[in-house]
């Protein structure tokens, strides 16, 4: 049940957030706000695998 929630929780960040990765940012440049959403996807990521 809770994988279930977290990979429906992930596609909706797919389709929603940008993907920094794809951006090439530099994590010691990014802003609060940035690292904040990298954390947030790796969360759900992290969740979402069995």
């Amino acid at each position: 049940m809770k994988t279930t929630i977290f990979k429906i929780i992930a596609k909706i960040n797919k389709a929603i957030l940008p993907s920094y990765s794809k951006r090439q940012l530099d994590l010691s440049k990014a802003s609060k706000l940035q690292l904040a959403i990298i954390g947030w996807r790796a969360y759900v990521t992290k969740n979402a695998l069995d």
